[in-house]
């Protein structure tokens, strides 16, 4: 699985245990519109550091930078595929 359906899956599991069913784009609002919670911010950024070695004790938290499928690639040192 290549890091964009990694992280697409991730983020899809998410939305189906806040009982969300409706498609998100790469570069549509997550966090800040509301469909995910700080909690799930929390989880993408556990996610982030265990697979892909982000270290937000060295940038820091700030949910913005995690608020897209995009964002989160492009934290996560990715392109898409």
């Amino acid at each position: 699985m290549n890091p964009t359906e990694k992280i697409r899956n991730f983020i899809q599991t998410l939305l189906t245990r806040r009982r969300d069913k409706r498609p998100f784009a790469d570069d549509a609002s997550l966090i800040l519109s509301g469909r995910l919670s700080s909690v799930e911010a929390v989880e993408i950024a556990v996610f982030l550091e265990e697979n892909f070695g982000v270290d937000f004790a060295e940038i820091g938290f700030d949910q913005a930078r995690i608020d897209t499928v995009d964002l989160i690639l492009s934290l996560a040192g990715q392109t898409k595929s």
